[in-house]
């Protein structure tokens, strides 16, 4: 959450600035919240300053009548303008809660993925879109996906793996996993997939995403499904002053990832790209403010890591403004090529969230000269399952309909093609 203050202090012309690169700020709203907030409250400080001016100014002995009165008038007017005072700090705090980070001044201005600027390309050469085959067509002749069972279970925009698919799921999450916590640092996690309000909140996808969450209630306890492992790894150090000297701190896990995709109407309705349960590798890291630049180079060289050991054509993007995601103030997408779509997609997107999750989760650090500061956070996927499954499928589809998988694979599912009807060699 953002110091409203600070927001603003630049004046209009930079908030109207800050609003056109991020559509879901309005300026006029927030300063007139923070004018009705600063009012109230001095409303408060006047009304308790009379209360004691007029407490020291009365005569000795017992009070009259009217002294009686005229305080409790008085006394009634601090009550009201105390109700008002938070009713409009409530009102302020609400609307900064929905009020997105602040890019980074080095975030080219834009909308949209278009506007995303390439950074670099890695992995071999892109495979031909021409005559190229979608992932549901090829795992669905392979025997590995079941679109239809999973729509008898579930409905739209789930998906079963079975044999080879399964392996193969289970094979690339103990790659991951292995490959961040052995190499790149990381530590593992095993953490709850259902989380409180609180939780929701610090991380920043409440209150404004609150429709694409799915939410539990058994009694009265409400409980929301996690939409990605960030929520509580980030949250693992809400409320807590950490010690400069113990920073970065870096952490993994592989868990299932509930959305509703509220917005996703008629997107990616095949195959297993767009779901509302898939499994993802998050990757978090909690730093000093200043070191956050730094850390999210790294966290990208990682996820791109992953692409490079799959032998998967790739590349990276860093997207605009009005494309980040709401708590991010800069984001690199590694998007890998899928030929069956003839396109780049999105696999991981590594974001710097500055200061801002911190300040909502109360994250803080304490430097060796005793001073305090909210930590910076940063998040990143490596990788989602299902759509690395994908990419390998259409990547990895030979003209006899079999599969290749690379090498750093092998160890992990025990065999390197999967073979039309599911036999693996």
């Amino acid at each position: 959450m953002h110091d409203p203050q600070e927001l603003l202090k630049d004046g209009p012309q930079a908030v109207r600035r800050l609003a056109r690169r991020r559509h879901d700020l309005d300026p006029a709203a927030l300063a007139d919240a923070l004018r009705e907030r600063n009012g109230a409250q001095a409303e408060v400080t006047r009304l308790r300053t009379e209360l004691n001016r007029t407490a020291r100014a009365r005569r000795s002995g017992p009070p009259t009548e009217e002294e009686k009165a005229s305080a409790r008038a008085l006394r009634a007017e601090v009550q009201r303008a105390e109700a008002a005072a938070r009713t409009a700090a409530a009102h302020l705090t609400e609307l900064l809660l929905s009020v997105p980070n602040i890019p980074l001044d080095a975030v080219p201005d834009g909308d949209s993925e278009k506007e995303a600027v390439e950074i670099r390309r890695g992995g071999p050469a892109p495979r031909p879109a021409d005559g190229a085959r979608h992932h549901a067509d090829i795992g669905e002749s392979l025997g590995i996906l079941d679109g239809p069972a999973a729509a008898r279970l579930s409905g739209a925009r789930f998906a079963v793996a079975r044999g080879a698919g399964a392996r193969l799921e289970r094979a690339l999450r103990d790659f991951l996993l292995d490959l961040h916590t052995r190499e790149h640092g990381y530590t593992e996690q095993s953490v709850p997939f259902l989380v409180d309000r609180d939780t929701m909140t610090g991380t920043g996808q409440l209150p404004k995403f609150e429709d694409d969450l799915f939410r539990t209630q058994v009694g009265e306890r409400e409980l929301f499904l996690i939409p990605t492992a960030e929520v509580p790894l980030t949250n693992l150090v809400a409320g807590r002053l950490l010690d400069s000297r113990s920073l970065p701190l870096a952490f993994t896990a592989c868990t299932p990832c509930f959305r509703a995709e509220a917005g996703a109407y008629g997107r990616d309705t095949r195959g297993i790209l767009r779901l509302h349960q898939f499994e993802k590798v998050e990757l978090v890291r909690v730093c000093a403010p200043e070191d956050a630049p730094a850390q999210l180079e790294l966290m990208v060289n990682h996820a791109e890591e992953c692409l490079k050991r799959l032998e998967l054509a790739h590349r990276v993007v860093l997207l605009p403004a009005g494309d980040l995601g709401f708590s991010a103030r800069m984001t690199y997408d590694v998007e890998v090529w899928l030929p069956g779509s003839g396109s780049y997609r999105e696999i991981s997107s590594v974001s710097d969230c500055g200061t801002f999750q911190a300040r909502r989760a109360d994250i803080r650090v304490k430097r060796p000269d005793g001073t305090r500061t909210p930590a910076a956070t940063l998040n990143g996927s490596a990788l989602p399952i299902g759509r690395t499954v994908a990419a390998l499928l259409e990547q990895g589809v030979r003209e006899d309909g079999s599969v290749v998988l690379p090498e750093a694979l092998v160890p992990y599912t025990g065999f390197r093609r999967i073979l039309p009807g599911g036999d693996t060699a």
